[in-house]
């Protein structure tokens, strides 16, 4: 009885003995596992980067111009110049993304702020939406009709109120109170904007309207600044004879814009509804995250695959926490570019 008794106690302390001296190796390999398709060494992360969209859509090569070729190809550079130039000095990813929108915003070339398409009832509605990836605050509006600068807004909701989105005259008050700039509504028209709402009019009369032959002119930009955090921010229009106070995805956190310092930063666009219902900008950092993904490996399955198997058209700028960059669109061309140290692209078509 004795001796079963001291066996057991001695099995008993060999097993406590053992798992003293093999649980602290335990934990400490556990601490320094580490996702291996994610993981970049420390000293291969950008400085800083910043890519940017004005759109996806069908862009026909043969159709367009030099002389609009490189009108578009000089907006995006000059987008990217503001915003290159203040993660070069060492200022914030949220100012490069808000001042690169800015000025996107004020360029009619593009489906946002001045250059707004017209809704069904003759009327500009705009959207935006921001969010910083090292907290995940965000902010946006939808249907605004005043604002200069519905980025601002939105950051303006993000910073400024309890809230994340606001929609409507209660946006524009809001904006309003908060000293951002307001125009009247004939701000937004654009003869060009305005010949697109008559013939798509026109072709919704006769049943021809398809939705293929649309251009998404949604703007966005993505930034990692210097001290490793990501904001993403996007802003439109909307479509073209949109009717009943129709809201796309750009506003919508999660679906056209998302950004979280320990996977990636996302801004989309394309056809709205597609894009909502499929979270495409979440969803691309949770396989990121929970997939082991590389953001080229996520960006490209989610635009090239469940995209198109959904019947969903548009495309997503992205990068993620090393600065890496993903431009996939599932169009015939998409406005886009990025600037990082060392590197630069602007390009329209596929």
């Amino acid at each position: 009885m004795m001796s079963h008794m001291y066996s057991r106690y001695r099995n008993t302390l060999y097993v406590y003995l053992t798992l003293l001296v093999l649980l602290p190796l335990m934990i400490g390999s556990c601490k320094n596992s580490t996702p291996t398709t994610n993981k970049s060494p420390l000293g291969q992360r950008a400085e800083y980067a910043i890519v940017i969209h004005g759109g996806a859509g069908v862009m026909d090569k043969t159709k367009m111009s030099a002389d609009l070729i490189a009108r578009y190809e000089a907006a995006l550079s000059a987008a990217l110049d503001v915003g290159e130039g203040i993660l070069k000095k060492g200022g914030t990813a949220i100012d490069a993304v808000e001042q690169t929108i800015r000025l996107m915003e004020d360029d009619s070339l593009f489906n946002a702020g001045r250059g707004a398409v017209f809704a069904s009832d003759g009327h500009n509605s705009l959207d935006a939406s921001i969010m910083v990836g090292a907290n995940k605050d965000a902010g946006a509006v939808a249907g605004v009709s005043i604002i200069r600068h519905p980025i601002s807004a939105a950051r303006a909701v993000m910073e400024q109120s309890p809230h994340v989105m606001m929609s409507g005259a209660g946006a524009d008050s809001f904006a309003t109170m908060m000293d951002l700039e307001v125009v009247t509504p004939s701000y937004f028209y654009n003869h060009g904007r305005w010949n697109s709402l008559q013939r798509a009019k026109a072709r919704e009369a006769k049943q021809l309207q398809k939705e293929k032959t649309a251009k998404y002119g949604t703007v966005g930009c993505v930034a990692l600044d210097k001290y490793g955090h990501i904001v993403a921010g996007t802003s439109t229009g909307g479509m073209t004879n949109k009717k009943y106070d129709r809201i796309g995805d750009s506003p919508v956190i999660g679906a056209g814009t998302f950004a979280d310092d320990a996977t990636c930063g996302v801004s989309a666009t394309g056809h709205g509804e597609y894009f909502i219902r499929h979270t495409v900008a979440r969803d691309i950092a949770a396989m990121m995250q929970y997939g082991n993904k590389t953001l080229s490996e996520a960006a490209d399955y989610i635009i090239h695959d469940v995209l198109v198997s959904a019947g969903g058209d548009g495309g997503v700028v992205a990068l993620d926490r090393f600065g890496n960059i993903a431009m996939p669109f599932n169009t015939s061309g998409m406005y886009r570019g990025y600037r990082k140290p060392g590197e630069q692209s602007v390009q329209i078509f596929k």
